[in-house]
């Protein structure tokens, strides 16, 4: 057990380093950011930030040998780093996840492997390859990088008129991909489950996620669904958490289908952006129950305070400046989060907020009319 008053360090400066550092502040912890690039989100609120390559050894040793734990808050770290850490620290969740979680491949074969529902899928390594995996998928379908992937990053759709295997192949541009059949689906929903050493576990309310260029734009919760697809989705979270033997948190983003099927699509082993309602709307918010996972302590309540609606806000609400704030929390029930970042560029996340009412329906129309009031063009 890692207790309060000793020091975690975290392998990534963004926003959920940010945000599992206040957790973890809170809580009595000393946290320390690795993170090559400097006045990161993360380093604004820690008690020391290292600015070096993933691959700067000394710069590693020295990260290390002042914490106690060691988590990650995103995927794309090199391996021999992860390896490196392990070795000398606890590191949860463990490089094993991390090894499956961080390539599509991986992942793919684990869902396929365990009897997890997912999409039809194929591995492509030549032009020849997806011309064959297209003819057994049939289209649409989805290639997607096999590494480095995220918020629709390395992927394109194919269908029926898509026939020159070799200038998309070209164009592709990567050694590998995974070639997915195209699901219909009527939601997107995710699920963030927590699980320690000890091997309880529990889940966050199921999130409803509406994406817009790929991007997330709106959580809504509770989701949606019946009390079925919630006890499915939840099930297969905590399923996937057990299998991998996760310590901390996975996030398992999933389609429910036309047919009323679940599909899971990805999975996060980390915090996650559709689990950022929980800041403001339940006991123990998604930031706090990865520390509490990590360092071994019993897990928090997840209860779920009232609904909720979670904004994304990216850097296009600042095409005319800042975006009116004061207007936004004229509201009492919105709580704003902005992340630090020293420049707003379109398509990056900024920051969020939420929006808690009684009436689901009541906060949902809060948060679009909120949303329009920061990013309309006046």
């Amino acid at each position: 057990m890692i207790t309060p008053g000793k020091t975690i360090g975290i392998f990534g400066g963004g926003q959920l380093g940010r945000m599992t550092g206040i957790a973890a502040r809170k809580m009595g912890y000393s946290v320390h950011i690795f993170e090559p690039a400097a006045n990161c989100p993360a380093g604004h609120i820690a008690d020391r930030e290292i600015n070096a390559s993933y691959e700067d050894k000394e710069a590693l040793k020295d990260f290390i040998q002042q914490i106690d734990v060691l988590t990650y808050e995103f995927e794309n770290i090199p391996s021999a780093t992860i390896e490196f850490a392990a070795e000398h620290r606890p590191l949860h969740p463990s490089s094993s996840v991390l090894f499956t979680c961080q390539n599509r491949e991986r992942e793919k074969l684990f869902l396929r492997a365990n009897n997890i529902p997912h999409a039809d899928f194929e591995i492509v390594t030549s032009e020849e390859e997806l011309e064959a995996a297209v003819g057994k998928i049939g289209t649409p379908c989805v290639l997607k990088t096999a590494d480095f992937g995220y918020d629709g990053k390395g992927q394109i759709k194919l269908s029926s008129e898509d026939k020159d295997f070799g200038k998309i192949w070209a164009q592709f541009s990567a050694p590998k991909a995974v070639l997915e059949k195209w699901v219909q689906f009527d939601l997107e929903l995710s699920v963030i489950c927590a699980r320690n050493s000890k091997g309880e576990q529990c889940t966050f309310p199921v999130s409803e996620n509406i994406h817009t260029n790929h991007i997330l734009d709106l959580s809504i919760v509770p989701a949606r669904i019946s009390e079925h697809v919630t006890k499915e989705a939840e099930t297969l979270a905590l399923q996937i958490a057990n299998q991998l033997d996760v310590v901390g948190l996975i996030a398992v983003e999933m389609f429910l289908t036309k047919e009323g099927k679940i599909i899971v699509n990805e999975l996060a082993p980390r915090p996650h952006n559709s689990g950022h309602y929980s800041f403001d709307a339940c006991v123990t918010s998604q930031f706090e129950q990865h520390v509490r996972s990590v360092c071994d302590l019993p897990l928090g309540s997840t209860e779920l305070l009232e609904p909720n609606v979670m904004v994304n806000i990216l850097g296009d609400a600042w095409h005319a400046g800042e975006p009116d704030w004061a207007k936004l929390l004229e509201d009492p029930k919105v709580k704003l989060h902005l992340y630090g970042k020293a420049q707003a560029r379109p398509g990056r996340k900024m920051g969020h907020f939420c929006v808690m009412d009684k009436s689901l329906e009541t906060a949902l129309h809060k948060a679009q009319q909120y949303r329009n009031l920061i990013t309309s063009t006046p």
